[in-house]
């Protein structure tokens, strides 16, 4: 049994039982991936994949046990690599953080150019996408850690920790009716309005819409996006009435709008960190979380990942 036959279970697996994309993402060929899985199954004398033909159609019950144990046995070969890296004394190093645009644009700034001065020799890379896909990216091992509101509590085979709460905000332009009223809208006067706002799979819509409809409210939503700046620009063009995360506005930066806090109207939204289940930090990423989240010292990861 080899590791690489391992990595080839996983990564057609992982690829929808495709052997040509997973031949193609390793850069080998197709012929040796099936030739390394035949020999594979013939060592452990059960089959894996079920097949019709020469054409991969499941995994068989024992291989879906088997590709557990080697997604398991990969994690700790990797944990291995950086326990010696870590113990070597290596100061250089790469993190990769993969986020939402929000939190890459509007919150990582600061943290990163912290980090930056502590850990000169170490390179950052950000991955951004939707909160599904990061949380892929932290799963299969392509990120070291997940930062978004979304799904990352909620994915299996991450462990998620908690870093800070924020809510939805409006965004009107100048001279706009609803700056005339001195207060926060209610959620009728809001409603009257159209609405600029989130993606369903982004920064809690779904609790928007859920706050409306428990008013007995049905706003009208004439555009959503996937990211805070999309929302502004057609929200200075007049198209609506914008709802965004207040972390995204930056009042320097945004002088042609305005904010009115509408904290009380709706739920609380919390951003979280997810970090693979049984992997290994290197020590700039305990510095990393705990600059993005103070509360998240590296005696407090360690007590969440040994509880893990």
């Amino acid at each position: 049994m080899k590791l690489h036959q391992l990595r080839y279970i996983c990564e057609v697996t992982d690829r929808g039982l495709n052997v040509s994309e997973a031949a193609e993402a390793m850069h080998t060929s197709q012929p040796g991936v099936s030739k390394q899985i035949r020999l594979l199954e013939a060592e452990l004398g059960v089959p894996i994949f079920a097949r019709t033909g020469k054409r991969l159609t499941a995994l068989t019950e024992p291989g879906a046990e088997v590709v557990q144990s080697a997604r398991r046995a990969l994690r700790e070969v990797e944990n291995i690599r950086r326990i010696g890296q870590e113990y070597r004394g290596e100061s250089n190093g790469t993190l990769t953080i993969a986020t939402t645009h929000t939190q890459a644009r509007y919150v990582l700034p600061p943290v990163i150019r912290q980090f930056c001065d502590r850990h000169p020799g170490i390179r950052l890379q950000i991955r951004q996408g939707s909160p599904e896909q990061i949380c892929d990216m932290a799963y299969q091992g392509e990120a070291d850690l997940a930062i978004a509101t979304e799904a990352v509590a909620s994915r299996e085979g991450l462990i998620a920790l908690p870093c800070y709460r924020w809510h939805h905000d409006v965004l009107v332009p100048p001279g706009h009716p609803l700056l005339a009223l001195g207060r926060a809208p209610t959620l009728e006067e809001l409603a009257a309005y159209p609405l600029v706002t989130y993606d369903f799979a982004f920064a809690g819509r779904t609790q928007l819409s859920q706050t409306f409809a428990e008013a007995g409210l049905e706003p009208q939503v004439v555009l959503t996006a996937l990211d805070a700046d999309v929302i502004k620009t057609y929200v200075e063009l007049g198209l609506g009435v914008g709802l965004v995360a207040n972390v995204a506005f930056d009042a320097g930066r945004d002088s042609n709008l305005r904010l009115i806090d509408t904290a009380q109207l709706f739920p609380a939204s919390t951003t979280w960190v997810g970090i693979r289940r049984g992997g290994y930090l290197r020590g700039f990423v305990y510095d990393f979380i705990e600059l993005f989240a103070p509360h998240l010292d590296r005696a407090t990861l360690r007590a969440a990942l040994n509880a893990e």
